[in-house]
């Protein structure tokens, strides 16, 4: 009797709910999400995220700057007043969580590594791959020191990985999916890495921590949301995602399905309000209830000539840094022609209207004018609402950052992730 308790305890265990909390600490507002993670019956891992609870606090001022934080008790402090909200519609406390990193010192980009193998006609087996990845890693990660050394001037500034994707695999110039049991000579793997500052991932584990949470991943907030749209796996969908908080605009290069690459530039809808505050004479505070107000088409005929005056003051210096960001992904032959926008801050119409400009993509590698759209909640990959309250394209991030958490919840590192698609062929 009592080996058939043990034995049902241990299977209760097994088929408990398992829940997952999505935190995106942006530079306006703190959005949180708590989703029960579903599980594949047949492959017994995480398959969907089902949203059921809901939190959103703002940011003060002093909280946050382009992105990264700036005072860690503030942060926790709103952290918490969302999480509180999200555990009071979704009636559960989750302790796994993947929070969002951004901020201009967030460095993404993919790295080709190419050799020539000692024995041809001896298959590639998981060893010699592993051994690749980490040799990709590495290069990639001395590249983005040496960057980030440049650009802050700090010489020993400590930098971490933080998310990493196969871009392209060739063997003998043959692209291929799965290396694994493949023979050939000359092997090339591109592959994307994120690095960020210590110092910003040392911030946001102490958030954690003070909130009493399991930090299973931190994601860059470009390749969350990249990585989220467009079909699972998809090796022909190529996009440019551009999401503009507020202290930043992070954008995202997907070709033929991977991510080349991701970059940041320090101006979002803080940089809107405040020319709106200066033009209009009035506090922060006003300010942004102007612009949201805007926005959402409810100013009157006077308020919004000032609105329109402030913001077309400032969206052709934004527009500049949408160019020069596009004009860095140098190693495409042509920038995809689709553009999805998501972040509150693509709620102003200024922003699609300088998108949808006849001049601006002249100089750049387009083949032809791209198409500009918003993107939906509903298509974001494995995440699904249950609340309701998901509708907004500032929703974006974070539904995210919960499908990436995904990957983690089954405990798995980087590395693991990249080994079990690349070798999903040969388990199947």
């Amino acid at each position: 009797m009592k080996l058939l308790e043990k034995f049902v305890k241990i299977r209760d265990k097994a088929q408990a709910p398992r829940y997952l909390v999505a935190l995106d600490i942006g530079t306006e507002f703190v959005k949180a999400l708590i989703g029960e993670i579903k599980v594949d019956p047949a492959s017994g891992a995480p398959s969907k995220v089902e949203i059921l609870g809901v939190g959103r606090q703002r940011q003060r001022l002093s909280d946050m700057q382009s992105g990264a934080v700036t005072d860690i008790t503030g942060v926790v402090e709103n952290c918490d007043a969302a999480l509180k909200m999200a555990e009071k519609m979704s009636g559960v406390v989750a302790k796994d969580v993947v929070i969002g990193i951004a901020g201009e010192l967030v460095k993404g980009a993919s790295t080709i590594v190419r050799y020539k193998r000692a024995d041809p006609s001896d298959p590639i087996d998981m060893p010699e791959l592993r051994k690749i990845l980490d040799r990709v890693q590495y290069r990639a990660f001395e590249r983005a020191r040496e960057q980030l050394t440049w650009e802050t001037g700090y010489k020993e500034l400590e930098v971490k990985l933080v998310n990493t994707a196969i871009v392209d695999v060739q063997i003998d110039g043959y692209r291929v999916t799965n290396p694994v049991g493949f023979q050939g000579r000359d092997v090339s793997i591109q592959l994307f890495n994120a690095f960020a500052p210590m110092v910003h991932l040392g911030a946001l584990q102490s958030v954690a921590r003070d909130l009493d949470l399991n930090l299973i991943n931190i994601a860059a907030e470009p390749f969350a949301v990249a990585k989220s749209v467009g079909g699972q796996d998809s090796g022909e969908f190529s996009a440019i995602f551009i999401d503009i908080g507020g202290g930043t605009t992070d954008i995202a290069l997907v070709n033929n399905g991977g991510v080349e690459g991701t970059k940041m530039f320090a101006i979002g809808g803080r940089s809107f309000t405040k020319r709106i505050a200066q033009v209009a004479n009035t506090s922060f505070e006003k300010a942004e209830e102007m612009k949201i107000a805007y926005s959402a088409g409810k100013l009157g005929p006077r308020a919004k000539k000032v609105v329109e005056e402030a913001v077309n003051a400032d969206i052709q210096v934004w527009l500049s840094g949408v160019e020069l960001s596009l004009a860095e992904f140098d190693r495409v032959d042509h920038l995809p022609a689709k553009i999805l926008l998501c972040g509150g801050g693509t709620g102003l119409p200024q922003i699609m209207d300088a998108l949808k400009g006849k001049e601006w993509y002249k100089n750049l590698a387009f083949a032809r004018k791209p198409v500009v759209n918003h993107i939906s909640p509903t298509e974001v990959n494995r995440v699904f609402d249950k609340t309701g309250k998901l509708t907004s394209f500032a929703d974006i991030t974070p539904m995210g950052l919960a499908n990436i958490g995904l990957d983690q919840a089954g405990g798995e590192t980087t590395t693991d992730t990249l080994v079990r698609k690349l070798a999903r062929a040969i388990s199947a």
